[in-house]
């Protein structure tokens, strides 16, 4: 999960117990030595609050995009596989870039009703599901 990521901002209450999620994340960034490894300049701010805000984690991926999740709303779950979406999409981006690619890849209309050789045409109620 770290290595798509350049900082990761945790702001919370720990004596709140809508603050599972940011202690959740917090502990998979400190205690996973190979995800450590992956990405050692990613940043862990920690900013732990007295009073009644609700918790938020904020992420920076690698290239610069800042998300702010809801921490009393987003399970901790929800929130990695969120970031592990956007890194793998980030990872794609980075393969067609180092290729010389365009990207987004755009893919005309025409091709995307066509057969692949040896594949049966999809029935029109399969197309429309």
């Amino acid at each position: 999960m770290l290595k798509f990521l350049s900082k990761v901002k945790l702001e919370f209450n720990a004596l709140e117990s809508c603050s599972g999620a940011c202690l959740e994340i917090l502990s998979q960034c400190t205690a996973a030595r190979k995800d450590k490894e992956s990405n050692p300049t990613c940043q862990l701010e920690v900013k732990r609050h007295t009073d009644n805000r609700p918790p938020q984690i904020t992420v920076t991926f690698v290239n610069g995009e800042e998300v702010v999740f809801d921490a009393a709303a987003t399970s901790a779950q929800s929130i990695h596989s969120s970031i592990l979406e956007k890194g793998q999409l980030l990872e794609t981006e980075k393969m067609f870039r180092d290729a010389g690619e365009a990207w987004p890849v755009i893919i005309p209309e025409e091709e995307l009703h066509q057969t692949a050789p040896g594949s049966k045409p999809r029935k029109a109620e399969e197309q429309q599901q």
